[in-house]
């Protein structure tokens, strides 16, 4: 396979493409030594200026595959910066990637994945295997440590639908690239504590998909009520969290229709003392 690739990049051929772009275009990469000037050392990461954050995540697994979700909200320091924000990318057919910390970077790095296992499948003639895909990822983070030192922390979660074993699975990160399998739930950001308190007591392991959709959106709203960070459904503007889908027949978007049915249901409930 690689022999048709051959001088399309002079002689170089990897199936990395962050490799291809340090080999070929260096400046455009902003993980590059010196993207950005060294912090002093009394500037702590939450002090820097004009960095919108993305803050609360969440993946689920449920019987049919797993469910991907975060709020709309982007803050820089105590004020928003964005209301409507996307934190869940579809990186595959099979798989999600959902982004909290440093907007920017967070973004171009679910952008520049998504290129990257495009690049490998051109070159090799299939795909990654979704535990290799999430290593993949592991190794991006950990390329991001000299910019997380300088505040610019990107953590995200990967989940997928794995077809060799006909399940979900989620695969939690530290700033270090550090990969973590999480057997039912994950949840990070700002408000990811909150979230996780939540999955852990409605959680059950045989919930149907309408479950699942209760579950993100009762643990988002209980994010946004307890973090500043995170945003709530907003019924004024028309703001609801993203939700994304990933089961045997693919990856799939939540239609916001039904994610706002699910968190008027979880407020409803709540007025009634439920």
């Amino acid at each position: 396979m690689h022999e048709s690739w051959q001088g399309v990049f002079g002689s170089y051929v990897n199936t990395s493409f962050m490799d291809l772009l340090r080999h070929e275009a260096p400046d455009l990469l902003l993980t590059r030594p010196g993207a950005l000037p060294a912090l002093p050392p009394a500037v702590e990461p939450h002090g820097m200026p004009g960095v919108p954050t993305a803050t609360t995540i969440l993946a689920l697994r449920y019987a049919e595959g797993v469910i991907v979700a975060g709020d709309r909200q982007a803050t820089e320091g105590y004020q928003v910066a964005h209301r409507r924000i996307e934190k869940v990318f579809k990186t595959d057919d099979y798989s999600a990637v959902a982004i909290a910390g440093a907007a920017g970077p967070a973004i171009e790095m679910a952008r520049l994945f998504q290129t990257e296992l495009e690049h490998y499948e051109k070159v090799e003639g299939d795909g990654l295997s979704l535990e290799g895909k999430a290593n993949k990822l592991g190794q991006m983070i950990r390329m991001n440590l000299p910019m997380a030192m300088q505040g610019l922390v990107v953590v995200p979660i990967f989940a997928g639908y794995d077809l060799r074993r006909a399940e979900g699975r989620i695969f939690n990160y530290d700033v270090t690239g550090g990969r973590y399998e999480e057997a039912d739930y994950a949840a990070t950001g700002s408000g990811g504590k909150d979230a996780r308190t939540t999955l852990k007591k409605l959680y059950r392991t045989d919930g149907a998909r309408a479950d699942a959709l209760r579950w993100a959106a009762e643990a988002l709203i209980d994010a946004a009520e307890e973090d500043v960070g995170t945003g709530g459904p907003d019924f004024i503007r028309g703001i609801f969290p993203t939700v994304k889908v990933i089961t045997r027949d693919g990856f799939a978007d939540v239609a916001e229709a039904e994610v706002r049915a699910q968190c008027e249901a979880v407020l409803a409930a709540r007025r009634q003392g439920r």
